[in-house]
């Protein structure tokens, strides 16, 4: 019996420290996992940082083909209720009026996530294959180094497109204006590239994100699932535009500008928000 009393009164005091080993097990799991030196919190919650005020273009510069930089022709880019918006309730007709909302700082390491989606109808003169279709542009040139008359930025362009209601349609898809990029260690000079995600009808919100390694590895993910992956941007010899801005011989893409798409089909962007990554290669 009093054998049986003894281990008793030390269960407590085993159970609090296997508690505590559990504990430190599953802190060392988590900082491994957020890639975050041991420490109570690796929480990344605070370290995203707001791209968009929800109030207005304050940070953003305006840049639509035929048009001057700054000009915000027929307030094509505005903000209402906290929502970046596409609209083009004050055009007539398209008539190639392409724009991009640059952010004013450029990037090389780093998660964008945001929240878009698609409304209304395409205005009349907008090119079929822009029905429902927008981009969030990475690598860009800067928006004061595009001609007046250039309908897109040299870029990476995480193309966004939304469905007509039947037929299947991914977003998040790769398109390569005055670039390239490589899949599986070999070149790729096809201009689109589509991705494995989901089809999203009508005017439903959807998550996109962008995970950037500088010239390294690029990742697209659609509502938390990773649909297309690629390496080492680099700019096209054979574009005009892109030919301007190789220097030295130096093709690859190591940063550029965040732009966000106007393309003929309103298009609404909210909660644009970036994280800073480390500039380790992430495949090392």
């Amino acid at each position: 019996m009093a054998t049986k009393q003894h281990s008793n009164m030390y269960l407590p005091l085993a159970m609090k420290q296997w508690q505590g080993v559990l504990s430190l097990l599953c802190l060392v799991l988590a900082s491994t996992l957020c890639g975050c030196a041991v420490k109570p919190d690796c929480s990344t919650k605070s370290r995203w940082i707001s791209l968009f005020n929800g109030k207005n273009l304050e940070g953003w510069k305006v840049k639509i083909a035929g048009h001057e930089l700054h000009d915000n022709y027929a307030n094509t880019f505005r903000v209402e209720g906290g929502i970046i918006k596409v609209s083009y309730d004050r055009y007539d007709k398209f008539d190639g009026k392409f724009g991009h909302l640059f952010y004013k700082d450029p990037f090389s390491h780093y998660r964008l996530r945001l929240e878009y989606r698609f409304v209304g109808d395409q205005t009349p003169g907008g090119p079929g294959w822009a029905f429902r279709n927008s981009g969030i542009m990475i690598h860009c040139q800067s928006p004061e180094s595009m001609r007046k008359d250039q309908s897109f930025p040299v870029c990476i362009e995480v193309q966004l497109l939304g469905g007509n209601g039947t037929d299947e349609r991914s977003t998040g898809n790769l398109c390569t204006p005055g670039t390239h990029v490589v899949m599986n260690d070999e070149l790729v000079t096809q201009h689109c590239i589509g991705s494995r995600s989901k089809t999203y009808h009508g005017d439903q919100w959807v998550t996109a994100e962008v995970e950037v390694y500088g010239n390294s590895i690029i990742r697209h993910i659609i509502n938390s699932d990773l649909v297309l992956e690629y390496e080492q941007p680099q700019l096209d010899e054979n574009d005009p535009d892109a030919k301007k801005l190789i220097e030295n011989g130096n093709k690859m893409l190591h940063e550029g500008y965040i732009s966000l798409q106007a393309e003929s089909h309103p298009v609404e962007f909210r909660k644009v928000q970036i994280l800073p990554l480390s500039d380790t290669d992430p495949k090392k």
